[in-house]
């Protein structure tokens, strides 16, 4: 069963999940309805699972060749690609069928169709062809926040959207920290990232860069959309300066200590941030009585 649990990569199914619910919390106009919000998490979780242990059904060839990711169930042998396969198949149509019962004729079952398609079908096969599979990839990954947002009937507040490019300008800096690190690594799986087509890594810098500027900017905006403070926006325009110099510091050095501080203020920065915006809401909230 552990291998099975390996094959859905946890935290990122983790992220996906939060992030769903974060921004259901944060674009709701009204209270959230509960049983709504519960199903889409659950159809959610089942379809997005299903994704990610497909995605690596599909890229089992170039795990094998890579030490990072040669352990992983189906490159070392502990499930075989049949189960791995009927496996990810079947979350996938469990998920999509829940999702068109919980939620017939909604925007929210459309985002996350179009979410599996894009993350299966354009993301994963763009990986070994080239080096647009990260912005590609940044779409899918950023469909929580519409996912989120329709579950509480606030696709049409400019907040999901903000909430959207958060998301998209976050995983940048992050895909290119992970992309150096391991760009020799990823070469000789034959994938072509911004880090193996240009091995200078003037194009992951600048890739870096514009990313976390746009995340910094977009990551204090949604203070003008909720009820908080100076307190909320200092906080959200520190946490975003932190990041910009992250990719700032990795853009001047480019080497392997470098990458690593990048990535760990990746890992930090979005758990923050939505701590931030979720604490900015609910003081709000607080102040008028609905929680």
């Amino acid at each position: 069963m552990r291998d099975y649990w390996l094959l859905v990569r946890p935290r990122v199914l983790a992220l996906v999940l939060v992030s769903v619910g974060v921004s259901a919390f944060l674009t709701a106009a009204h209270p959230l309805r509960l049983p709504v919000l519960l199903n889409a998490i659950l159809g959610t979780s089942l379809l997005t699972a299903g994704a990610l242990a497909l995605n690596q059904w599909w890229e089992l060839p170039s795990d094998a060749r890579m030490p990072r990711t040669a352990p992983r169930p189906l490159p070392s042998g502990r499930l075989s690609p049949r189960h791995g396969g009927w496996f990810g198949a079947s979350l996938s149509l469990l998920g999509m069928g829940y999702l068109a019962i919980a939620h017939r004729g909604t925007w929210l079952l459309v985002i996350a169709a179009s979410s599996w398609l894009l993350y299966l079908g354009v993301y994963t096969p763009l990986k070994s062809r080239s080096p647009w599979q990260t912005p590609v990839g940044a779409a899918a990954g950023a469909m929580p926040a519409l996912i989120g947002a329709a579950a509480a009937d606030g696709l049409q507040d400019a907040l999901a959207w903000n909430l959207f490019a958060i998301l998209y300008s976050w995983q940048l800096p992050h895909a290119m920290a992970v992309g150096w690190l391991y760009r020799e690594q990823f070469a000789s799986g034959g994938l072509r990232l911004a880090t193996v087509v240009d091995p200078s890594g003037r194009s992951a810098a600048m890739i870096a860069c514009a990313g976390a500027a746009a995340a910094w900017l977009l990551g204090v905006l949604p203070v003008r959309f909720l009820p908080a403070g100076w307190q909320c926006a200092a906080a959200a325009f520190l946490l975003g300066l932190g990041y910009f110099a992250s990719a700032v510091w990795f853009a001047a050095r480019r080497d392997e200590l470098s990458a690593r501080w990048l990535l760990r203020a990746s890992v930090v920065h979005l758990p923050l941030l939505w701590t931030v915006l979720l604490a900015g809401k609910a003081y709000g909230l607080w102040q008028v009585g609905a929680v």
